[in-house]
């Protein structure tokens, strides 16, 4: 996003974890409903276009959404909604992108308030691997074809009771509703979006062994203290990795490997 709408969607954010503090929010509910006004405006292109129309005043666009989601939803969900039409937006589709992104935001908020929010991000992370290195699983979820009942189905066979409630929930309307995304940058956007609930970095790990509990430990602080900021660690563990670890925060390789190492040496002589 850009301009106007990075600007709607910030303030949006803050309402709604203005909205999750209070202990009377349903955070789910909340999640569930705002994600079922994703689906109509994605649906609705006329209807979105309306709303998101800048030559109209915003307090008229937020009364035709109360109007609209009047009954359907629960106060709170209108006003979050009727907030963010009131608000402008550089595209029409950026209303719908920020909906969404709100309803993950709200379904993280549920399992954090749970304390369940560190499983729910190893769960999104290890779902990942698993289906990057599944191509069969894969072609499974992103088949066009398919209905959102069958692959609704497919992933509570594999997901229910191994699973948070949280993790099934967004993997399920990331599969059932991509909305043009891929599945693999679906699922990094949710890995991102939980780590940002307790305002920390993502840190990838691939180590050729696992890491016992010091050494994780050790690599977390030493992280925190390179960034300045609290890491979470996403491990994985690769055979290939020989005689050290790789880790990738963001864009950024810290490369540990002999073999990467090895590689180095032979492009300076090369170079």
């Amino acid at each position: 996003m850009n301009g106007a709408s990075r600007e709607a969607l910030a303030a949006a954010r803050e309402r709604l974890d203005a909205l999750t503090d209070s202990t009377s929010v349903d955070a789910t509910q909340l999640a569930d409903e705002l994600a079922a006004v994703t689906a109509l405006l994605d649906r609705e292109v006329s209807l979105r276009r309306v709303l998101t129309d800048p030559a109209q005043p915003g307090e008229a666009k937020a009364e035709l959404a109360q109007r609209l989601l009047g009954g359907q939803v629960s106060g709170t969900t209108a006003d979050l909604v009727s907030g963010l039409v009131r608000s402008r937006w550089s595209q029409s589709r950026d209303l719908v992108d920020a909906l969404e992104e709100l309803a993950d935001i709200a379904d993280l908020t549920a399992a954090q308030q749970a304390n369940t929010l560190d499983d729910v991000e190893d769960e999104l992370f290890r779902f990942g691997r698993i289906v990057s290195s599944n191509t069969e699983l894969r072609a499974a979820l992103t088949d066009r074809t398919a209905g959102k009942a069958a692959k609704s189905e497919l992933l509570r066979s594999l997901l229910g009771g191994r699973a948070k409630a949280t993790t099934e929930r967004l993997v399920t309307r990331l599969v059932t509703a991509p909305r043009g995304r891929s599945l693999e940058a679906g699922l990094e956007s949710l890995s991102k979006l939980a780590a940002e609930r307790r305002d920390r970095v993502v840190a990838v790990v691939t180590s050729a062994v696992p890491l016992s509990d010091g050494q994780k430990q050790r690599l977390g602080a030493a992280l925190a203290k390179l960034y300045g900021r609290q890491m979470h660690l996403n491990l994985d563990v690769d055979p290939e990795v020989i005689g050290g670890i790789r880790v990738q925060v963001g864009d950024e390789v810290i490369n540990g490997s002999i073999a990467d190492r090895l590689d180095d040496a032979g492009r300076r002589m090369a170079g």
